[in-house]
């Protein structure tokens, strides 16, 4: 069974190439494009998986909305994985402490994507 997966990236065309990716798979594909409407959709129902630009616009990054998600106890299961261009190791970093689950960097393959989802919902939270 399909995973309920919100997509957080401000452009579209890559926003287009991971929802065509992922509707070849049985996953639930949400879409937005700005942090507050990312806050708006984990409230209304939180997804099994996120992916977060790091550069997004709406009043926080990627990085900030993701140490938000990480205190809310209440979306521990929720696993994020964030998505950017800057491979710096400050900026992989700065993603993983603030609880990211994994890091993709821009341009990425379809592959890629799929295999990096399916690494991250196989297990709980902690465990892949």
């Amino acid at each position: 069974m399909g995973k309920n997966i919100l997509i957080v990236e401000d452009h579209a065309d890559i926003r287009r190439l991971i929802r065509m990716t992922l509707e070849m798979e049985d996953h639930q594909l949400r879409e937005v494009s700005r942090a507050e409407q990312a806050i708006a959709e984990v409230a209304k129902q939180p997804p099994d998986l996120v992916l977060l630009d790091v550069c997004i616009p709406g009043g926080m990054n990627g990085v900030q909305l993701c140490r938000r998600w990480r205190q809310n106890r209440w979306l521990d299961g929720m696993r994020i994985v964030m998505l950017t261009g800057r491979s710096a190791s400050e900026d992989l970093n700065a993603g993983i402490d603030a609880g990211a689950d994994a890091y993709m960097l821009k341009p990425f393959s379809p592959m890629q994507l799929i295999q990096t989802i399916e690494s991250q919902i196989v297990a709980p939270r902690g465990i892949a």
